[in-house]
């Protein structure tokens, strides 16, 4: 009964999706935005939840959960945090580059230049300084980070 709930749940949003993707191809038709992101957490959390399938949707999670983690410095403004954090396209090579804050260590509270060092050590994030102290370092988001890990690649 559970696997026949989910189904009739689940073959629509797929074909919704599947639809959605193929518009969404390079270059994009349509862009997906927040209604579609509520349509599919919606759709995922009805099945978990009715078919009781609740610990599988827990999965899902996980990378939100490590988004969530690795953006904190910038959420909770140890790191200075520009209003758009998603990467940016470069028109000359056509690929998409890891955006950017720009500040000065110095003026970090405490915590931040802690988090700051340890985030440059670790090499998590990609810094250039400046020699005026100040330092360019790309946002903590994990799109930024596979960008940083993987270099610019197209959508």
């Amino acid at each position: 009964d559970n696997h026949v709930f989910a189904v009739v749940f689940m073959v629509p949003f797929l074909a919704t999706t599947f639809a959605l993707t193929y518009h969404n191809w390079y270059p994009s038709r349509v862009f997906v935005g927040d209604t579609f992101c509520y349509f599919a957490g919606m759709t995922f959390a009805v099945v978990a939840i009715l078919g009781h399938f609740s610990k599988t949707l827990l999965l899902f999670f996980i990378p939100q959960i490590a988004n969530f983690l690795y953006s904190c410095p910038q959420l909770f403004k140890m790191i200075p945090c520009p209003r758009h954090r998603m990467p940016s396209l470069d028109p000359k090579s056509g690929k998409i580059d890891m955006s950017y804050c720009e500040f000065t260590p110095d003026e970090l509270p405490s915590l931040g230049r802690l988090i700051y060092k340890i985030l440059k050590v670790t090499r998590m994030v990609k810094v250039v300084e400046h020699k005026d102290g100040t330092v360019k370092m790309n946002n903590l988001t994990l799109i930024n980070w596979s960008l940083y890990a993987f270099g610019p690649m197209r959508e």
